[in-house]
C-alpha cells in the first residue's frame, strides 16, 4: 500500500508578547524576519521542501486579524495555502481539529498531518526531515507522534516528555511533565529519558479526531458543527463563529496527548528553538568576538554578551554586559538577559493602561499595503501610506476628519466624489468631510502618499465603507 501523503498544518496564531516591542498582537513574531530575510512563517513552510511525500499546499490556521498578512507571506514564496480563520482563540486542540476536518474534506483517504507552530527555528533541515520520516512511519500505524527535543541543558522554561527504554526511533510516551524547577530539570537531563516538549506532531487526521472524541467529545462536536457550517470568504475558509463559540479551550497536550494510549515520541536533535524570548533569540544569533549579537544601525564599545537591535535609528551602547536593547519606531526595551521572560509583565502593564503599543506598531499593515503614523497631535495627524501594486483601498468617507494627500512616489488613481483622476509625484488633492473617496494603484510599483488628517476625532473607526475588494464592506475598522 502506498504511503499516505503528508499534509502540513501550520499553527499561526499567538502574539509572541515576550518578544515585544518587535512582536505585537497585530503583527506577531511568526510574521517577523527574526532569523533571516524571510518571516518565521515563511521559514517554517520553506524547510518542508524535501521532507517526503507532501501535499501540494499547506493548511494554515490563523485568526481574522492576520489573514491578509498570512496570505501575502505565502504568496511571496509561491506557496498555496488553505487558510482557516479560527473564529476565537481556543488553544491548539480545537485549531488542529479544524485543520484535520478540512484535510479529510480535501483528500480521498485520511492524510498524515504534520502539525507545526509557525514560530520555531530548526537549524538542521536534514535531521528534521529524517525525524519526520520516522514519525510518519509510526503515525501511519495509528499512533499520535510528537517530537521530543534532545535537551541542550537543564531548561526550566519547557515542558518535558518522559519515555521508556527504547532505541532512537519512535518510543512510547510514559508521561508529559510540566515545566520543572532547576533541580528537577537537572535530574531529567542527566537521566536521559526526558526530552523538551516541542509542540510538533504527526498523526493521521482520522486517528486524532477519534482520540479527541474519546477524551474531549464536546470539543470535537463543536469543531464538527463549525466546519459543517463553514463558508468560503475570498481565499479563506471561515468556520461558523456562533457554533465554534461553544468549543472548550484546551491544548492538544491536555486534551489528548496526556490521556491517549497511542502517544509516541521521536527524538529530534536539529538545532531547535521556539524563540520564546529575546534571550532565546540571542542564543541562536551570530555573535562577534565579544559575544554580542546585533542587527540594524548599532555601535557598541566595550560591551559583552549583549543583544542590540535597531529598527529605525542609530543605537549606541557603551560598557554594558548581558543586556538586551531593542529599538522600534515607537518603543525601546532595555532588559537584562536573565529577565527576558518578564517582558510579558511589561506588556500586561501597558495593556492595563489601555495603551496601543502592545497591539500596534507605528507601521500598521492593511490588505492594500501599510501606513506609518509620522506625527500625531491635537487636531491633526500625518501618515505615510504605501499602496501595493494592484491594490485598491475601499470606497469610503469620514464624518469627522478631512484629508490632504500628496503623492511622493508613483502614480495614484483617485476617486473623489463623482470624479476619477490620476495624481503623479508632487501632486496633491483634498478630501472634504463626508465625501466618498478611494485610492488605487494600477501600476507595477508601490505608491507612496503623505496623508495629513485634520479634525476633532482621528480614530481609525471613523470610516464608512461602501465598496471593498477585501470583504470589509459595512465595517469601520
Amino acid at each position: 500500500m502506498a504511503a499516505a501523503r503528508i499534509q502540513p498544518v501550520i499553527l499561526a496564531g499567538g502574539s509572541g508578547s515576550r518578544l515585544w516591542p518587535a512582536s505585537r498582537a497585530m503583527y506577531p513574531k511568526q510574521l517577523l524576519p527574526l532569523t533571516s530575510s524571510r518571516s518565521m512563517l515563511q521559514e517554517t513552510v520553506g524547510r518542508l521542501a524535501g521532507a517526503g511525500e507532501l501535499s501540494d499546499g499547506v493548511i494554515v490556521v490563523c485568526n481574522e486579524t492576520h489573514r491578509f498578512l498570512v496570505a501575502q507571506h505565502l504568496q511571496d514564496i509561491d506557496i498555496h495555502g488553505d487558510i482557516l480563520l479560527e473564529p476565537q482563540g481556543r488553544n491548539t486542540a480545537p485549531a488542529i481539529a479544524l485543520a484535520a476536518l478540512q484535510a479529510l474534506q480535501s483528500n480521498d483517504e485520511a492524510p498524515l498531518l504534520l502539525v507545526l507552530p509557525a514560530d520555531h527555528v530548526i537549524a538542521n533541515r536534514d535531521a528534521f526531515h529524517a525525524a519526520i520520516g520516522e514519525a510518519a512511519t509510526a503515525a501511519a500505524k495509528g499512533n499520535l507522534v510528537t517530537f521530543g527535543i534532545v535537551p541542550q541543558g537543564a531548561h526550566t522554561g519547557y515542558g518535558y516528555i518522559e519515555v521508556g527504554a527504547g532505541g532512537n526511533g519512535a518510543t512510547p510516551v510514559k508521561a508529559f511533565v510540566e515545566k520543572p524547577d532547576l533541580a528537577t530539570a537537572e535530574q531529567f537531563v542527566s537521566g536521559g529519558r526526558h526530552f523538551w516538549n516541542s509542540g510538533m506532531f504527526v498523526f493521521r487526521a482520522d486517528v486524532y479526531l477519534d482520540e479527541l472524541g474519546k477524551h474531549a467529545p464536546e470539543m470535537l462536536a463543536a469543531c464538527r458543527a463549525a466546519m459543517d457550517k463553514a463558508k468560503p470568504d475570498l481565499d479563506f475558509t471561515r468556520p461558523d463563529a456562533a457554533t465554534f463559540a461553544a468549543c472548550p479551550a484546551d491544548s492538544i497536550d491536555y486534551a489528548v496527548m496526556e490521556k491517549t494510549h497511542k502517544a509516541m515520541m521521536v527524538p529530534l536533535d536539529a538545532g531547535w528553538s521556539d524563540v520564546g524570548s529575546w534571550a532565546a533569540l540571542y542564543d541562536i544569533s551570530a555573535k562577534d568576538d565579544a559575544g554580542n549579537a546585533t542587527s540594524g544601525d548599532t555601535v557598541l564599545e566595550g560591551c559583552r554578551n549583549s543583544l542590540v537591535s535597531s529598527e529605525s535609528r542609530l543605537v549606541a551602547a557603551v560598557g554594558v554586559d548581558d543586556l538586551v536593547v531593542v529599538e522600534t519606531k515607537d518603543s525601546v526595551l532595555v532588559a537584562h538577559k536573565d529577565k527576558c521572560q518578564d517582558v510579558k509583565a511589561v506588556v500586561d502593564h501597558l495593556k492595563a493602561e489601555g495603551r496601543e503599543e502592545p497591539s500596534l506598531h507605528r507601521q500598521v499593515y492593511r490588505p492594500w499595503g501599510s501606513y506609518d503614523s509620522l506625527e500625531n497631535a491635537n487636531g491633526f495627524q500625518v501618515k505615510r501610506l504605501i499602496v501595493n501594486p494592484g491594490a485598491v483601498l475601499s470606497l469610503q468617507l469620514h464624518h469627522r476628519r478631512t484629508e490632504h494627500w500628496v503623492v511622493v512616489r508613483g502614480v495614484a488613481t483617485i476617486t473623489l466624489g463623482d470624479e476619477e483622476f490620476e495624481l503623479h509625484q508632487n501632486e496633491s488633492t483634498y478630501v472634504p468631510l463626508e465625501t466618498k473617496h478611494r485610492i488605487a494603484n494600477f501600476g507595477t510599483e508601490p505608491v507612496h502618499i503623505i496623508e495629513v488628517q485634520c479634525g476633532d476625532y482621528l480614530g481609525e473607526d471613523d470610516i464608512v465603507r461602501f465598496e471593498d475588494q477585501y470583504g470589509r464592506e459595512g465595517t469601520n475598522t
